[in-house]
């Protein structure tokens, strides 16, 4: 009687594709938050579309893998809910060329422009010094860093600016414990949300957060214009 040959196990993933794992651990050091929950939220609002293989997988190809870091990042970097997301989204894979959200129609796109400074190179991007650099990291208004984004780019240029107005990062503080007590009401607002046992209620937390934010920054930007109103008549 002959030995019965060994199935051949099927791979978790298609060729060139990563698994989920190896999604997370490729993209750790710029999302260290991200998690397979993330991911299957992202699927199920239609965000990416990741394939599969005939034993349910998902494998992600490196189009995939841009695909999730432009959703993050627009999230993290920009605020930006997912429905306004998954409009930009839907326009590319129509073969548009949709402005970037909150930008002019016919302004250029961001898309894949998103670059990363090291210190000396935001310095001479921005012209700023180094003590102002050092007063922003002190103030909490910039991280200490090894790599800044291009928000770390506007908050420096923005600083030179103030500076020359005699503005600087000290006088700042206020405002940066406000933004911090802003975002405390959101954490406690969706403290109910967070505490459920699944992981899509905490990914939806995630996404309102946003929302809330946004919210938030809308009444300031308003406060800030009818002051600025009071003060001119």
């Amino acid at each position: 009687m002959s030995a019965a040959l060994p199935q051949r196990r099927e791979p978790a993933t298609l060729p060139n594709t990563l698994s989920i794992g190896q999604v997370l651990g490729r993209l750790a050091d710029d999302f260290p938050e991200l998690s397979p929950s993330k991911l299957r939220f992202l699927e199920d609002r239609g965000l990416i579309h990741p394939a599969r293989t005939a034993s349910g997988y998902r494998s992600f190809s490196p189009a995939d893998i841009e695909r999730i870091k432009l959703v993050l990042l627009m999230q993290r970097d920009h605020y930006l809910p997912l429905k306004v997301i998954r409009k930009y989204l839907a326009d590319l894979d129509a073969g548009r060329d949709p402005a970037w959200p909150g930008t002019a129609a016919g302004s250029p796109s961001i898309l894949g422009t998103e670059r990363r400074y090291s210190r000396d190179e935001l310095l001479s991007e921005t012209e700023a010094s180094t003590d102002l650099m050092n007063d922003a990291v002190g103030a909490g208004l910039l991280p200490a860093a090894e790599l800044y984004d291009d928000t770390a780019l506007a908050t420096l240029k923005a600083l030179v600016d103030l500076r020359s107005a005699g503005i600087e990062p000290r006088h700042l503080r206020a405002m940066r414990i406000a933004v911090e007590r802003e975002l405390e009401l959101v954490a406690n607002a969706l403290l109910p949300m967070r505490r459920r046992p699944d992981a899509a209620s905490r990914a939806k937390a995630d996404e309102r957060a946003v929302e809330l934010a946004n919210r938030l920054d809308t009444v300031r930007s308003a406060l800030v214009r009818a002051t600025l109103a009071k003060h001119a008549s």
